[in-house]
């Protein structure tokens, strides 16, 4: 992609769009490819045709069923066409007419409370990381959050005397988030061990820190909890995004309104939140089949 419209484009998903820092790499990642499959075929983006991302689609997707990576591409692509139309660069938008593929529902890996408990368990509090690997578990499953609103949260967005912190959630949103009495509990603990730590320049606001005192990745998230499943003994594949799951299910399970957990979790459209109700309904229907004596 020329640079020049790379820049600008960047400037719209970030401001016009309003668009997190890891959809608009998504978003230029899948343009990347548009550009080079059509440069390769002689077709200048700006003057593609929909016969042209028709070819592009089936050339990336094939006969494959993902729909959900089909969808993200067809929003990066719209997105593209739309800002090509708001820079005056084009008259029509050919992306319009493309079909969208049926949208699969996968119901997400959650946690029994027994192998939430389990995975506190295996945490080991006498090492360096341990209060602040308890206080991540608490966050992610006590408070619902994305990881990436985890490791972007701000120590001057906590109020903790309140029981409250500031979330800047998808699409730059924010919305207020109670923190847990246990949560808080090993958070404090946390920051008595954080004190201690040389603090990077530039993350001395950011919550949760590695032993070097730079803000913590994504990744390393993703390590912990993985290697404290394993340590459990619990087989499922899980992410920090199982524990959030874990987080809006058991809530539903135990009475909670769905507007609740979808203001909690940060769901723009409350039909994002309602595949906890099949989960649900799922859960019933395996306590039938288990227990229930005709189906014995």
């Amino acid at each position: 992609m020329p640079a020049d419209v790379r820049r600008e484009y960047h400037t719209y998903l970030r401001l016009e769009r309003g668009l997190s820092p890891n959809s608009v790499s998504a978003y230029e990642q899948d343009l990347d490819k548009l550009y080079d499959y059509l440069t390769r075929h002689g077709v200048a983006p700006e003057k593609a045709s929909l016969t042209d991302l028709q070819d592009f689609i089936y050339h990336t997707f094939g006969t494959a069923t993902n729909s959900r990576t089909q969808s993200r591409v067809l929003s990066g692509i719209r997105s593209f066409y739309r800002f090509l139309l708001y820079n005056h660069l084009r008259d029509d938008d050919p992306s319009e007419l493309i079909e969208s593929p049926r949208k699969e529902r996968h119901l997400p890996e959650v946690l029994t409370l027994d192998e939430v408990n389990r995975l506190v368990s295996a945490i080991d509090l006498s090492s360096p990381e341990g209060h602040r690997n308890r206080a991540i578990i608490e966050m992610l499953y006590g408070s619902g959050l994305r990881v990436s609103e985890l490791t972007a949260l701000r120590l001057s967005n906590m109020y903790r005397d309140e029981g409250y912190m500031l979330i800047q959630g998808k699409g730059s949103k924010q919305r207020l988030v109670p923190i847990s009495p246990e949560a808080e509990k090993w958070f404090g603990f946390w920051m008595e061990d954080r004190s201690r730590l040389t603090i990077r320049h530039g993350d001395e606001d950011i919550a949760f820190l590695n032993r070097r005192g730079a803000q913590l990745t994504r990744a390393m998230i993703f390590t912990i909890i993985r290697r404290l499943a394993t340590e459990a003994g619990i087989t499922k594949t899980i992410s920090p995004h199982t524990l959030r799951h874990s987080f809006a299910t058991h809530l539903l399970q135990n009475g909670a309104d769905l507007r609740i957990i979808q203001q909690l979790l940060g769901h723009e459209d409350i039909t994002t939140t309602e595949i906890y109700t099949h989960i649900d309904i799922q859960d019933l229907r395996k306590a039938v089949l288990r227990y229930h004596p005709a189906n014995r």
